[in-house]
């Protein structure tokens, strides 16, 4: 050891790894300070996640509509390059961990970080109405704003639906949580906004996806908007775990992302 740092101590040690998610002991495992054995049978997944993440219980009304929010986007078939990727994983003989792994590292900016980015967008409309601007003329003017660098909204429109079918049952179990007093529905309003301001002038209005619902479930309850992404995440590999699994029962090896009877087309390259 260096002469001017001291020999490290047990303590020191323990100190390094300080935790207050959870105290690991012989004979003794504790969650946020709850005795396992007292939450098996007892709790909810989705209310251990709040409990593990937020440090806290959730209410029931809580509990309900961040479930609601992790069962809506489990899935969305191998349209999703991380269920593609999954499934092609898994036919190359790197084990059931590996493909999920490989699916869930594919959750990006793009391909998953939608619902992130959009709380930072209602969080901008908020803050403008807050600031005393009306709602329309918060969403127009954050719209706007957002357009100016970017022709892409996170959160609204859906390059496969028209109307995403997800929309409508997880918007309105936001509505029924305001209805009880479990939210206070400032970022449903936020989203209905926006969308509003996107209908104008179209004669096909660009609806919010499941990016965006989800973005007002966890904006309503609380998460800041990095959790939004990392939720999405555990949602998501449900979805994945399902496709891989199923891929490693069809017998295929090597699996491509297309059949191979279609060829890739092949560019000349006149530089």
């Amino acid at each position: 050891m260096s002469q001017d740092r001291p020999e490290p101590t047990v303590r020191d040690v323990s100190d390094w790894w300080a935790t207050s998610v959870s105290r690991i002991e012989p004979n003794r495992i504790e969650l946020r300070g709850h005795p396992v054995q007292d939450l098996i049978g007892s709790i909810s997944f989705a209310g251990i996640i709040w409990l593990m993440v937020r440090g806290e219980t959730a209410t029931p009304g809580q509990e309900r509509l961040l479930e609601a929010a992790l069962v809506s986007s489990v899935d969305h078939g191998p349209h999703a390059p991380s269920i593609a990727v999954a499934r092609m994983a898994a036919t190359c003989g790197i084990g059931l961990n590996n493909a999920v792994a490989t699916g869930i590292n594919l959750l990006g900016d793009v391909h998953g970080g939608a619902g992130e980015q959009c709380m930072t967008l209602l969080d901008d409309v908020r803050r403008l109405h807050q600031d005393g601007a009306e709602l329309a003329t918060a969403a127009e003017t954050t719209v706007d704003s957002w357009r100016a660098r970017s022709k892409y909204l996170p959160g609204f429109g859906h390059r496969f639906h028209t109307v995403d079918p997800r929309r409508d049952p997880l918007l309105a179990q936001v509505e029924q949580a305001v209805a009880g007093g479990v939210v206070d529905g400032s970022y449903l309003r936020a989203a209905h906004a926006i969308e509003h301001v996107l209908a104008e002038g179209r004669s096909r209005p660009v609806p919010i996806n499941i990016d965006g619902c989800t973005a007002v479930v966890y904006a309503e309850l609380g998460f800041p908007p990095p959790l939004a992404r990392g939720l999405f995440v555990l949602s998501r590999s449900v979805g994945i775990l399902a496709h891989a699994w199923e891929e490693t029962g069809q017998g295929r090896r090597n699996k491509g992302p297309m059949p191979p009877w279609i060829l890739p087309t092949f560019t000349q390259d006149t530089s």
